[in-house]
């Protein structure tokens, strides 16, 4: 497979194996299911294969391998059933054998809504076995009458046909005896079946065939996380009001089971881990975090959230080893790699160690300007050392002179010094060397820092260089140079205060783009009836239109009674005047009536052409738009146009 979570290409392979003998079809197994790990389907298969020319040891190595980590009914059926064959010779040896099978496979898949014929079967087995003696049958009686009590109590698919054969058993031994027991399960059995309603509207909604494959995005992915939130949210509300110890026994379950179809979603791992911690079992949670990197070894969210987990509970050596596996080989570090162990070092080891790994990290060709913000902050914040904070602060600006944002964090650190000399040298230092179209972040905050700590005379002169900067990276540059009433809105507003209305701002907000295009050329168009019609230039021809005999012709909307929308118009009748073509008096809606008077003896004969003209799709479109001032004749010769 070229894409080796192509699932077409997956299934092809699998039906492709269920052909071969099983010497050909267990490579293309052990290549799905190392893709796969969790497809139940595809190790019931492969065990299937096995067990078909009894390679017995085959089957045990490979049920040693999927059962625990692939919690789906049929698979385990199909594990009750290896055992059985295996055992049904060995006499009362293999019966004890099977028995403890099926109680290993109740444990694990016995909360299943699909686990009722594994109950049935259980129980079938338990009243065959052999009884010689009125001992042996009483234990063989009380084993089944507890099988079933634990079946009936199970919200399960059979359910109801349980309970039916529970009272059958219980008639069948002691009608006195069985009228007491019915009447204690009978409200616990009408809870079970209660919530096993309840449970099948989540249940339903899951694809018990998807592939566990990394997210995508698509809705159908979407859904299916959607509904196993759905529920496990459902489980851990303990519908059925049992012990503890019961229901947290179900919400494992459930979190098994999701996990193998949503093998790939690193939010699904952490919640069961952290689960799992909120419920007191760390031990637990620590496992699930093991299994989660194994699985996605990709995911650096995974290994932070483990090595929190670790540190937080004092094992701080497995945590230190989880940030190494971070750093890896130092190659191919991420700059955050860097700053996190920095942090790590400094909470545990002390203020030495974290400056000691600083000094190697900013040796690797991995080391950012991040990593000297990171520090530097730490020296200032943590341990309290604006001199240090200071001296790495300027290192740094000797590698990352070029890079705007390492210029204005080293300023913000200066601003909190309130050390205002020291901020201005360093604005002109990296105003110096930055080219201007990289310099624009850096030029505004040293306007704004003028306005804040400097007198008139220097907020403006900055401003005029900042302008003048600027002015050398666009074509709008002289405009740039120009005084705006804009300049003095930046220099008298504070925070979210403004020395203007929003209106007043939005109108600014427009001018300063039709500044900016007011010096692109733009083609006027003829106004003909209220269309314009430009003739294309003849001195610009196709190469393929030598022969031709006319020029070809553009249409171009009437643009000159276009209105901008107002939600504060009131629809109703409007009189659209017109200099090339009668006024056309309009409902509110046009379009929703194609009857439509004319003022001054007119005709609407140009308005119904281009309706008839127009596709039914556009004409819909058109009559749920808002109604404005404007010609609509001129709005629908536009809208054809882009069509």
């Amino acid at each position: 497979m070229d894409d080796k979570y192509n699932i077409e290409a997956a299934e092809i392979l699998a039906n492709n194996a269920l052909h071969l003998p099983i010497t050909q079809a267990a490579p293309i197994y052990e290549q799905l299911l190392s893709v796969f790990p969790t497809a139940a389907k595809y190790w019931k298969q492969y065990v299937e294969a096995n067990m078909l020319v009894n390679n017995d040891d085959a089957t045990k190595q490979i049920f040693s391998r999927c059962l625990l980590n692939c919690l789906q009914v049929p698979l385990w059926q199909c594990y009750i059933r290896f055992i059985r064959k295996v055992n049904e010779k060995k006499g009362v040896e293999g019966q004890e054998e099977t028995r403890k099978a099926f109680d290993f496979m109740l444990n694990y898949v016995g909360v299943d809504i699909a686990s009722g014929p594994v109950w049935m079967e259980y129980i079938t087995f338990l009243k065959l076995l052999p009884a010689t003696s009125p001992q042996e049958e009483s234990q063989r009686m009380t084993a089944v009458r507890k099988a079933y009590q634990k079946a009936i109590l199970t919200p399960t698919h059979h359910i109801e046909q349980l309970w039916k054969e529970y009272e059958n058993f219980e008639n069948s031994v002691s009608r006195q005896l069985a009228k007491g027991l019915i009447s204690e399960y009978q409200p616990k059995y009408n809870s079970a079946r209660a919530v096993y309603r309840e449970r099948k509207k989540y249940v339903d909604e899951i694809d018990w065939n998807m592939l566990a494959v990394p997210p995508t995005g698509s809705s159908k992915e979407e859904q299916q996380w959607m509904a196993w939130k759905r529920l496990l949210s459902f489980e851990k509300g303990n519908p059925q009001r049992i012990d503890a110890a019961s229901s947290n026994k179900r919400i494992i379950f459930t979190y098994e089971q999701c996990l193998m179809y949503l093998y790939h979603y690193p939010d699904m791992w952490y919640n069961y881990a952290t689960w799992h911690a909120k419920s007191g079992s760390t031990e637990a949670a620590i496992k699930v975090f093991q299994r989660a990197v194994k699985a996605l070894p990709d995911s650096d969210m995974l290994k932070y959230a483990y090595a929190e987990l670790e540190e937080s509970r004092g094992a701080i050596q497995s945590a230190k080893k989880l940030y190494e596996s971070l750093l890896g080989d130092g190659v191919n570090t991420t700059a955050l790699a860097h700053i996190q162990f920095i942090r790590f070092l400094r909470r545990n080891e002390g203020v030495e160690a974290a400056r000691k790994y600083f000094l190697d990290a900013r040796k690797s060709p991995t080391c950012t300007y991040h990593v000297y913000v990171a520090y530097a902050l730490m020296a200032f914040c943590l341990d309290k050392d604006p001199k240090v904070a200071h001296n790495v602060f300027e290192a740094g600006l000797k590698r990352f002179m070029h890079e705007p944002v390492y210029v204005l964090e080293y300023a913000d650190f200066l601003s909190r010094l309130n050390d205002d000399r020291n901020i201005r040298a360093l604005f002109e230092r990296a105003l110096s060397s930055l080219p201007p179209e990289e310099s624009v972040e850096v030029w505004k905050r040293f306007s704004q820092f003028e306005q804040t700590y400097g007198d008139l005379a220097s907020m403006l002169k900055v401003e005029q260089r900042r302008k003048e900067a600027l002015s050398r990276t666009g074509e709008e540059g002289a405009s740039l140079l120009e005084n705006s009433l804009q300049d003095v809105v930046s220099r008298y507003s504070f925070m979210d205060l403004w020395p203007c209305s929003s209106k007043d701002l939005d109108h600014f907000a427009r001018q300063e783009w039709l500044a900016k295009n007011m010096t692109k050329k733009v083609e006027k168009p003829a106004i003909s009836n209220g269309i314009g019609i430009t003739e294309k230039d003849p001195t610009v021809v196709s190469s393929n239109s030598s022969n031709s005999t006319s020029s070809a012709k553009v249409v171009y909307p009437d643009t000159s009674k276009m209105v901008v929308y107002d939600p504060r118009q009131n629809p109703g009748t409007a009189m659209t005047p017109n200099a090339t073509s009668p006024a056309i008096l309009v409902t509110s809606n046009p379009l929703s009536t194609p009857m439509v008077g004319t003022v001054g003896g007119g005709s609407s004969s140009a308005f119904d052409e281009i309706l008839k003209a127009t596709p039914p799709a556009l004409v819909a479109f058109l009559a749920n738009l808002p109604a404005v001032e404007g010609n609509p004749l001129t709005s629908i010769a536009f809208l054809q146009s882009l069509t």
